[in-house]
């Protein structure tokens, strides 16, 4: 049998958002349910729609009816960051949570997370190498368990391009060129200027601008840090190219004015609709849109591609959910027997939900699931090769949060003041920088 999971107690770190909550105190409870029959129920929350919540619900009957384990499952979405930290406060964490890569920084450096011992997790060795770098902190150790990963991609409405005569673009320019051809040449044909090139998601809420903008930024030969040694790091976002790139996307706003109107204020679940109805041609989005939109806008009027290459290549982001377990929790072997299911070739399957939309495993961790075979679906063939071939996570600094909203501010702003000095803002972006690295003790 598989040794117990190690849970490590760690410091809590200065300006996180909740600065009074200490290791000692999370560690304290979790909050499992007793069941109608007594037996302790494990607590899972995972960040999740009602759509996807199915999936889920239908992966956790199957865990339950296998091992005997009965789960109280918590589905959130609005919030869920800041509901975590309230259940911390209250010292009632869930059992185990599936969330964003993103968590893994503020977990860890919280308490709210231990180290994994992987050669403890039954079924550890069949998960792709690359994909325990998003479980991995930045200590060098793992703090989660991969469970799902995924690359952003380009959606564009095919039909709008062929009807116009355009190519899939392969170059920046291209790109730029067909955003406006699809704002100026009636693509939908209805005699009307109501189409519009890109649709970008770029609220600086929860950090949704730098999360959309990441992708040329790092195709533009930019950064946001560079790796200055063994966990240290220095800022990279106000380089040359850092510079060059954002100065481009500015120029989306400004003087291409290719993006949709009010752009600058939407959150993703408000973004999606202007593609589905045919307000916008062209969206940088991850693969988790498809089954929405195939059933919306209908799977023949739109296709995926790669992102083109910039002056810096061929980089998209690379992001995925983990497995949490919690600290403090008094079921440990339940943690690690759903754990070892969701990561199972079963559990991936289920949650990748076969042919049906809203999938909760987008490209499978289990190396020995075939994702054509249960998906019969080409597109996600090209996903996971992007994945493979392009992606690249935020840096794995203890915290990426504080930079990654800092980040969004400025490009917001950025985006938003056409004659605003994009070398000037970049440069105090660097200070800020330089202050959280020093913060959380990584600066170089």
């Amino acid at each position: 049998m598989a040794t117990p999971l190690r849970l490590t107690r760690r410091r809590a770190v200065p300006g996180l958002a909740v600065a009074a909550l200490t290791a000692t105190a999370v560690l304290s409870g979790c909050a499992s349910k007793a069941d109608s029959e007594g037996a302790a129920a494990l607590q899972l929350w995972t960040r999740s729609t009602p759509a996807s919540a199915k999936v889920y619900t239908k992966v956790i009957a199957e865990f339950t009816k296998k091992t005997g384990v009965k789960v109280d499952y918590v589905p959130v979405y609005e919030n869920f960051e800041q509901k975590i930290q309230q259940a911390a406060a209250a010292k009632k964490l869930p059992d185990v949570v599936i969330n964003d890569s993103s968590l893994l920084g503020p977990a860890t450096t919280q308490g709210l997370v231990g180290t994994i011992d992987k050669a403890s997790i039954a079924g550890s060795d069949q998960i792709v190498d690359r994909a325990w770098g998003q479980a991995t902190g930045a200590d060098g150790k793992l703090h989660a368990i991969p469970f799902s990963t995924q690359a952003m991609a380009l959606f564009i409405r095919k039909d709008w391009r062929e009807k116009l005569g355009k190519d899939v673009p392969k170059t920046w320019d291209d790109l730029v060129s067909l955003a406006k051809a699809f704002q100026a040449e009636d693509p939908d044909g209805n005699g009307q200027a109501d189409t519009y090139g890109m649709l970008v998601p770029g609220s600086s809420q929860r950090g949704y601008t730098a999360w959309w903008a990441s992708s040329f930024l790092w195709e533009g030969g930019g950064d946001f840090l560079t790796q200055a040694g063994p966990g240290k790091f220095t800022p990279a976002i106000d380089s040359p190219r850092s510079v060059d790139a954002v100065t481009k996307l500015q120029g989306l706003f400004c003087k291409d004015k290719v993006v949709v109107p009010g752009a600058l204020t939407l959150i993703t679940d408000d973004a999606h609709p202007f593609f589905e109805k045919g307000q916008a041609g062209i969206y940088l989005t991850g693969p988790y849109m498809m089954g929405r939109f195939d059933k919306s806008l209908g799977k023949d009027r739109y296709e995926v591609v790669p992102a083109p290459a910039g002056p810096g290549g061929a980089t998209v982001l690379g992001e995925g959910e983990n497995i949490y377990l919690m600290a403090g929790s008094a079921q440990q072997d339940g943690q690690k027997k759903l754990a070892e299911f969701l990561i199972s070739a079963d559990g991936q399957r289920l949650g990748m939900n076969g042919t049906q939309p809203n999938p909760v495993v987008r490209i499978p961790v289990n190396k020995n699931v075939d994702m054509l075979a249960e998906r019969k679906d080409d597109r996600w063939a090209l996903i996971a090769k992007v994945y493979q071939e392009s992606a690249r996570t935020f840096p794995q600094v203890p915290n990426w949060q504080p930079f990654r909203q800092k980040t969004s501010e400025t490009l917001n702003s950025l985006f938003a003041t056409c004659d605003a000095d994009v070398r000037g803002a970049l440069g105090k972006l660097a200070a800020d920088y330089r202050t959280e690295l020093a913060t959380q003790k990584v600066a170089g």
